[in-house]
This record gives C-alpha cells, sequence and structure tokens, in this order.
C-alpha cells in the first residue's frame, strides 16, 4: 500500500503550519488582485463602469424624490420641455422624466433576469456536453444547433401575447431563448480544459463528473462566463427594446425603454426629445455595459501586456 505523505509544511517557529490549500488560496487572491488591477488600469471600462453605476444609481434613487409619480396624468398633452416638466409630457399628460426613470429601471430588471438565466443554463449544459463527450455532447449540440435556427425573436413575441407582457414573463421567455452562445462557448472551453493534468488527476482519485464541473471547471471558466455574463446584459437591453418597440415586448401597465419609444416614435420629427431622451438612454447602457465587458476580458486574458484606453 502506497504510503500517504502529508501535504502540510512546517512554518516559522510561533506561526501555524501553511498547508497546500492555504498556498492555492493565496496564489487566487493574487491571480484576481492582478485581474482586478488589470482591469482598473483599463480606462475606457473604468469610465464605463462609472457612468452605468452612476446611471443605475439615479435610475432608483431619483424617483423617490421627483415630484411627479410614472403614474401621474395630470399634466397637459404634449407639453413643452420645461422646469416643471424637463422632458414635456407625453399624449396622456404623464411626466416623461418620470416615465423614464420607471422604463430604465424595467429594462434594467429585463436584462439582470436575462443575463442570469442565460449564464445559468450555458454554462450548465456547455461545461456537461464538454466533459461528458460522446453522445451527451453530440446530443446537446445538436440541440443548440436547433435552437439557433430558430427565429427567437418572433417565439418570444409569441410567448408574450400568449401569456401576457409582464415584464417579468418577457425576462423569462428572453432568457430560455438567450443561452445558446454561452454554451457553445463554455463547451469549447471545457474541451480543452478536460485533457488536462489536474482534471485527469481528479478522475483518477475517483471525483464524480459533479465534482469535477464545480471544483475544477467552473472555477478556470469564471473569466469567459464573467464577460459572456456581462455582455448578455447588453444584448438583453437591445432585444427587450426591439421587442416592446414592434409591440411584442412589455405591456401597459408595466413598461420599459423599448415601450416609450413605441409610445413616440411618431412625435419624432415633432417633438424629438420624447424619442432621443429613451433611445439614448438604451444608448448608453448598451455602451458602457459593452465596454467593460472589453475591459473584463483583457484583465482575465494572461496573453494582455498592456492595457488599451
Amino acid at each position: 500500500m502506497a504510503e500517504i505523505v502529508s501535504t502540510t509544511t512546517p512554518g516559522t517557529p510561533g506561526e501555524p503550519p501553511t498547508d497546500s490549500a492555504g498556498e492555492f488560496g493565496t496564489a487566487a487572491r493574487k491571480q484576481w488582485q492582478i485581474v482586478l488591477r488589470r482591469f482598473m488600469q483599463h480606462k475606457l471600462a473604468m469610465i464605463s463602469l462609472v457612468v452605468l453605476v452612476l446611471l443605475v444609481l439615479f435610475a432608483l434613487i431619483a424617483p423617490m424624490f421627483w415630484h411627479y409619480s410614472y403614474t401621474y396624468t395630470g399634466g397637459g398633452r404634449f407639453e413643452n420641455p420645461s422646469p416643471e416638466h424637463p422632458l414635456g409630457t407625453d399624449q396622456i399628460g404623464r411626466d416623461m422624466f418620470a416615465v423614464l426613470l420607471r422604463g430604465t429601471q424595467f429594462s434594467l430588471l429585463i436584462a439582470m433576469v436575462v443575463a442570469l438565466m442565460a449564464t445559468a443554463i450555458g454554462v450548465v449544459l456547455g461545461a456537461t456536453a464538454g466533459l461528458l463527450g460522446g453522445f451527451v455532447d453530440s446530443l446537446v449540440m445538436r440541440f443548440v444547433d436547433l435552437m439557433l435556427i430558430i427565429p427567437q425573436i418572433a417565439l418570444v413575441g409569441i410567448a408574450a401575447a400568449i401569456f401576457g407582457g409582464s415584464w417579468y414573463l418577457v425576462a423569462i421567455a428572453l432568457g430560455l431563448f438567450s443561452w445558446m452562445s454561452v454554451a457553445r462557448i463554455n463547451r469549447g472551453q471545457t474541451l480543452s480544459l478536460a485533457q488536462r493534468e489536474f482534471v485527469e488527476a481528479a478522475r483518477a482519485m475517483g471525483a464524480s463528473n459533479t465534482r469535477i464541473i464545480l471544483k475544477h471547471i467552473l472555477p478556470n471558466l469564471t473569466g469567459i462566463i464573467t464577460v459572456n455574463a456581462t455582455l448578455a446584459v447588453a444584448t438583453a437591453v437591445l432585444a427587450e427594446a426591439a421587442l416592446s418597440f414592434i409591440g411584442l415586448g412589455v405591456q401597459i401597465p408595466d413598461t420599459s425603454l423599448g415601450l416609450v419609444i413605441n409610445a413616440n416614435y411618431n412625435q419624432f420629427l415633432t417633438r424629438p426629445w420624447l424619442f432621443w431622451a429613451p433611445f439614448l438612454a438604451i444608448l448608453l447602457i448598451s455602451l458602457t455595459i459593452n465596454f467593460i465587458g472589453d475591459g473584463i476580458r483583457d484583465a482575465f486574458d494572461p496573453r494582455q501586456t498592456k492595457v488599451r484606453a
């Protein structure tokens, strides 16, 4: 029988010994410090992060202090911008500034739900297919190929029309049709990781597939998962806006930036502020999130020797 060798190494007098787990933990902390430092040196990503955080905080906090609610309809019809109504009012007398804040809240909430669902489903299926291979891999990938050729916007629109246009139903429908690219990317990375020595060693020690995925595969996919989740938020914002703009997404009494644009696109020439305010909000959210995703991708890239501005 082979002799079991302790992984504990003696420490200095008066200090507890350091084991291999402690060394690995220290290495992991140092790696995260390197990643964080690289991200903070990415100027465009840091500026975008500050802008996005300020936008989110403003959308959440400003309604508490604004003197009009998004349900207020006591204003005049199509009033011009003024100190009382910075973005004027719409056709039913609602304060457009309050409506814009409410729409931003819902759009961000939908995007977060979609990103979480797409990331969770894509990572689980991709990592499972890549690790198990064979029949499971073929089955999962053929299902992914089938989902990719289905017109997603049409199916989400049909689902929203059948089950109602509540924001959470739209978010769930988008999430169920947004995970395929995440699954393919994670499956490819898992195929590469499955051939590495530490995975083979875990198999030789009798580790189950679930443990290998949770303890060895997913920690090494952290960078890819983070980037994909970030970009999924931006994609979800645009997808929800497109659905709501064509009338197949969020419906009243809920609202979103796409629905605000849909309600005011006829005023594009006569009252452009009603169209451009929600449009610029969508553009700002998408751009900042994409730039943050670029910064995270560069921070996790070990081949990155210099930070792009």
